[in-house]
């Protein structure tokens, strides 16, 4: 409850945090005649810990498909300041009747924006790119530590955050153009993704818009998807095993280096170990094993790891997130 969002008000006012929220009480509570003054402070700049994640941002598991890992990623959302339509007052209220050309928002409807912008950018230096090898540029790339060297940490109650808050991390927007390698998925490999999730046929070609569906190639598991994260889930099986499509993006005879992490509950295993591309463009399998120790319980906790294929230019970075059971 200490996280500030600055939203605009009809009457003059401004937002606390729960802690002076309750000395004010107390104060209004306790003296006869309660004075208060608005007063505007200036711009802070080199705030720390930043940055953090917003309390109301969406958080995982995914419970539709829980073998796909989110969210995705995280950007800026919180108090933007950004221009402002006249066409409405800044509190959106039909009563509002002022008019200004800039406005502070914050939400799902300022992160979007910010990371549509990205994309953006990403397209316009590789207009061959597909909007997966885009998203998988700016979720390889992101950062999970904040400007004190710390984990990310979780405006909700002040932890540190972990995937399931903010998935592969926060943005890199120079990085996310040199992202080395790319996890790509083409339409059709979207539409066995589809045909995995138990959709009829018609709920497919209602989805893809076409007319020749047939479901006749499915995946036995919705997390063999060539996606940039893994989401390996256990149920009643103590082995998980992956295979992954790498794209290289970067200069030719790129040599790449496997790093993973994990609980000490789970044993990772990434072969081959090492990855050679001799071209650009050049594709690259590697299969990743999950095994579940034994005597983990199926109530355990969710855990989380990270797969990383690395070489002194580029760190390319997958969350892998881990459950026993369905939430």
């Amino acid at each position: 409850g200490e996280e500030l969002v600055a939203d605009s008000h009809l009457l003059p006012a401004v937002a606390v945090g729960r802690k002076v929220g309750d000395l004010i009480r107390e104060y209004a509570r306790s003296e006869p005649n309660p004075t208060a003054a608005l007063v505007f402070g200036g711009t802070v700049l080199d705030i720390k810990p930043s940055p953090v994640v917003a309390a109301f941002s969406s958080r995982g598991p995914n419970m539709v498909t829980p073998q796909i890992l989110k969210p995705d990623v995280i950007g800026p959302g919180v108090n933007i300041l950004a221009a402002w339509s006249e066409a409405i007052g800044p509190t959106g209220l039909a009563k509002d009747s002022r008019k200004t050309m800039f406005n502070i928002m914050s939400g799902t409807s300022m992160s979007c924006p910010h990371i549509s912008g990205l994309a953006a950018l990403i397209k316009a230096a590789y207009p061959e790119w597909s909007p997966s090898a885009i998203k998988s540029a700016l979720m390889t790339t992101a950062y999970t530590q904040d400007n004190t060297n710390s984990t990310l940490r979780d405006a909700a109650d002040g932890s540190l955050s972990n995937p399931w808050a903010h998935g592969a991390g926060h943005v890199d927007p120079q990085k996310a153009l040199s992202p080395g390698l790319v996890y790509d998925i083409s339409t059709e490999e979207y539409i066995t993704f589809l045909c995995s999730l138990g959709y009829t046929v018609d709920h497919v070609k209602t989805i893809v818009k076409r007319p020749n569906i047939t479901c006749s190639t499915k995946f036995k598991d919705p997390g063999e998807l060539n996606y940039p994260s893994f989401s390996v889930l256990f149920g009643g099986k103590r082995v998980v095993r992956y295979t992954r499509e790498l794209t290289n993006v970067g200069p030719a005879r790129s040599i790449y280096k496997v790093t993973v992490n994990g609980p000490s509950t789970v044993g990772i295993s990434v072969r081959p170990k090492t990855l050679i591309f001799r071209s650009v463009g050049e594709k690259k399998r590697y299969t990743v094993t999950f095994v579940a120790k034994r005597g983990t319980s199926p109530m355990a906790k969710p855990e989380f790891g990270s797969i990383e294929w690395g070489n002194a230019q580029n760190q390319v970075k997958s969350p892998v997130s881990f459950s026993w059971s369905l939430m």
